[in-house]
């Protein structure tokens, strides 16, 4: 294929509008966290912004979530396909949570709005956000939802503003979530991050203009375009494949779904195929088609481009296929309320697959989910109801060269952060009696797999708890000769008569005093285990890594 270039601007004004339109959506994406009420938007940064162009391609979007990679534009595309092009209007905002259009579960809100100046559309400023309460049959989120009606309010694409006046959407909102109050404090800090890629964007056509931005655009698209493609031309064509499984999905506990993915790389072109993977499912573990194409393309990011920013010029080289119907395509009412859990499966695939390929690129799998702890019921401490929702940490896979990092978020969450202990002690009625370094839990190798960690929450009121912990049938595998890691485990009150070990619960009631202990599992080894050093053995033991019997039994220390 070949690409044109686009002459009418120098380089150094491409790279001053290139990285404007960046610092651009890092200006909404810090509005919106310091703007937000609830802690796993402050905190946790569970969320992510972006400014589209005016056929709703990606010009700066914010490190936030990689699941969200480039899917943002899908809210907006929406909006024309069922309403026209002239559906836009300045003072407009849109709201949209359906899981079919969007791709993630319902909690996962996208609020939109299209950006005018001088009377004409220059572009769309978006923003996605975790909220912590839906509607749905239990606080937060349900565990074993059989059907979407049972995951929450869902909408879109509606109108959440219109003309600059609030709609009644705005009240059905706050009349379907248990915590209005936050809620609606979220969701005015998710317009507040609209307003100021609004802004940013009307300064830069201030500036510019539309023409000199319209072609800046056209020659960062191109150049990212340029050097992906080169990229792919450099893997050896071929068809390479890989297949996990999930344990179950929540219902059927003794039912593992498999997840198959088949890329083709053919010249400058590849092609992510996973047309194989299980039917849609009864438990709630199903995604839109736009959420596993955003997943492989996080996936292929990782081994293409992973140093370069997202734009409209990425991905152009990728296909993807997604059967309609499938556990990564699903229909309605299938429930989605968990469903990550087969994409961090799947972005661990993309590089199992290519190892043949690109060995010196890829890394061995990592712990692959986010590992879930929910908690909600009434605080006496201030006579009011709570709910939280936590991501627990693990291990990442070692690649050629180094080892794996410990207590690391999964690889679908990005830079989204892990609760600190002060704020968890002081805003909810439990204490955190241990959080550390999962000693043995990454796989030997040449070089050894990252390690998970343990938390353990002891409950000072009677609450519910809920728990999504996944890929103890596939976990961390290891490459090259590395070994696989130990999958995750979770123990209510270990060592006393009521012990009970599971991975999954939904709104499982504990009392005051009662413990749960989660260990996450970590990442896989790389490389034959007897090449690595005596001296990085030594450091391992040294550092609480590995014990000393676990050295002996692995690496005949």
């Amino acid at each position: 294929m070949t690409i044109t270039a686009v002459k009418t601007l120098d380089p150094v004004t491409v790279e001053i509008i290139r990285n404007a339109l960046t610092s651009a959506a890092d200006d909404m994406n810090a509005t919106l966290i310091r703007s937000a009420y609830s802690p796993i938007l402050y905190e946790g940064g569970d969320c992510v912004v972006a400014l589209l162009d005016t056929e709703h391609r990606v010009l700066g979007q914010s490190a936030g979530l990689p699941l969200f990679l480039g899917n943002l534009e899908t809210c907006s595309i929406a909006v024309e396909e069922l309403y026209g092009r002239d559906v836009w209007k300045e003072g407009d905002v849109w709201i949209l949570n359906d899981s079919y259009l969007g791709g993630t579960h319902l909690n996962d809100v996208t609020i939109f709005a299209p950006i005018f100046d001088d009377g004409a559309v220059v572009g769309f400023a978006a923003t996605r956000a975790h909220w912590m309460d839906m509607g749905s049959k239990d606080v937060g989120g349900s565990m074993d939802a059989t059907d979407i009606f049972q995951e929450g309010f869902r909408m879109g694409p509606v109108k959440l503003i219109e003309a600059g006046i609030e709609t009644s959407v705005v009240d059905l909102i706050r009349t379907n979530v248990r915590f209005p109050y936050q809620t609606i404090g979220d969701m005015h800090a998710m317009i507040a991050a609209l307003r100021m890629g609004t802004t940013r964007m009307k300064e830069l056509v201030g500036r510019y203009g539309m023409d000199q931005l319209d072609a800046a655009r056209d020659e960062i698209f191109r150049q990212t375009e340029e050097i992906e493609r080169e990229t792919v031309r450099n893997i050896p064509d071929g068809v390479y494949e890989a297949e996990g499984v999930l344990d179950n999905d929540g219902i059927n506990l003794d039912t593992p779904i498999p997840i198959r993915l088949k890329i083709t790389v053919s010249g400058d072109t590849v092609d992510f195929d996973v047309t194989g993977s299980a039917d849609q499912t009864m438990g709630p573990v199903n995604c839109g088609a736009a959420q596993a194409v955003s997943a492989l393309r996080v996936g292929y990011k990782l081994l293409v481009s992973p140093d370069s920013n997202s734009n409209g010029g990425s991905f152009r080289p990728l296909t993807t296929q997604v059967r309609s119907g499938s556990v990564l395509g699903a229909v309605a009412p299938a429930p989605c309320q968990w469903y990550f859990s087969h994409l961090g499966l799947l972005i661990d695939l993309v590089s199992k697959a290519m190892a043949p390929a690109i060995p010196e690129r890829v890394a061995s799998a990592s712990h692959g989910d986010s590992m879930i702890i929910t908690a909600a019921g009434f605080d006496p401490r201030f006579g009011r109801n709570f709910v939280t929702m936590e991501a627990t940490l693990g291990g990442w896979g070692a690649w050629q060269g180094t080892d794996g990092e410990s207590a690391m978020i999964n690889n679908v969450n990005g830079s989204l952060k892990d609760l600190p202990i002060e704020m968890m002690e002081t805003r909810y009625p439990f204490r955190i009696n241990e959080y550390s370094i999962r000693p043995n839990s990454g796989g030997p190798g040449q070089w050894r797999g990252g390690n998970g960690v343990i938390r353990e929450y002891e409950f000072l009121a009677d609450c519910v708890v809920g728990l999504w912990f996944e890929r103890s049938k596939t976990p961390a595998w290891g490459l090259f000769g590395g070994s696989d890691a130990q999958g995750p485990e979770v123990v209510f009150n270990p060592g006393r008569s009521d012990e009970v070990r599971t991975l999954k619960a939904n709104a499982r009631k504990v009392k005051a005093g009662d413990i749960v202990r989660l260990a996450v599992g970590g990442g896989g080894g790389f490389g034959d285990v007897s090449q690595r050093s005596r001296d990085e053995i030594t450091y391992d033991i040294v550092n609480g890594f590995i014990t000393e019997d676990f050295a002996k039994t692995h690496y005949g220390y």
